[in-house]
């Protein structure tokens, strides 16, 4: 494998890591209400392709508070695995179910997480030196407690070997053409919900320029002009 292949459904495995509450507060490189629409958004593109996905945690109960329910509503059936290191390949349980993606082929690990200055940088750097894996960590869906913070991070990381990506970047290299009709609606819908000027776009298209119906269903009177008196 090499980095120069694209991310396919095939290939590709996800991580997710300690998106919790207290982790997001301190999060400044990034407006959090975006940051938990991206991540989101990064979930749902998995599930449509199918991707197996792993959600890590860190001190729950005592610091970090429950991951983002609308993450685990996409996700229902991941493990959360749970433990106490900063770093996440500091785990037997995380190496071992990345592991078993990676014998199925899926060396291309794709992260989001907080924050990138740690969890992030200290698991990239420990699991590229362990393994062949590659990390294509999505700079969108991951935050750090300054923009110096994050941005410093990610050099480091690239600097490294790591590969930055956004959230539909990924979405987009997965569906690659739009000839592959059993993921298009899927898509398409992801975009138009979570994807701001780009899924805007989409629906004026659909609806002003094709003359399709709208996706939503108004019931409500359109009262008409009324020039002014």
């Amino acid at each position: 494998m090499s980095k120069l292949d694209v991310l396919t459904p095939q290939n590709s495995q996800l991580i997710f890591i300690d998106h919790q509450p207290q982790m997001a507060f301190g999060v400044q490189s990034i407006d959090r209400q975006t940051l938990k629409n991206n991540t989101v958004a990064l979930a749902k593109a998995g599930k449509i392709f199918a991707i197996p996905t792993i959600i890590t945690t860190v001190e729950t109960q005592s610091f970090s508070g429950h991951t983002y329910p609308e993450l685990l509503d996409v996700v229902p059936d991941a493990p959360l695995l749970e433990r106490t290191s900063m770093n996440s390949w500091d785990d037997q349980k995380v190496r071992d179910a990345l592991a078993k993606g990676a014998a199925e082929g899926r060396k291309k690990i794709v992260v989001s997480g907080l924050w990138t200055e740690v969890c992030n940088l200290t698991f990239a750097l420990s699991c590229m030196a362990d393994t062949d894996y590659e990390i294509y960590m999505v700079a969108d869906a991951s935050g750090g407690t300054s923009a110096d913070a994050h941005k410093y991070a990610m050099d480091r990381m690239v600097q490294a070997g790591v590969i930055p990506v956004t959230w539909q970047q990924v979405l987009l290299e997965w569906q690659r053409d739009w000839a592959r009709k059993t993921t298009y609606d899927a898509v398409i819908g992801l975009v138009q919900e979570h994807s701001g000027a780009y899924g805007m776009g989409v629906d004026y298209a659909f609806t002003m320029v094709h003359k399709g119906a709208s996706r939503t269903h108004h019931h409500g009177q359109t009262l008409a002009p009324q020039g002014a008196v």
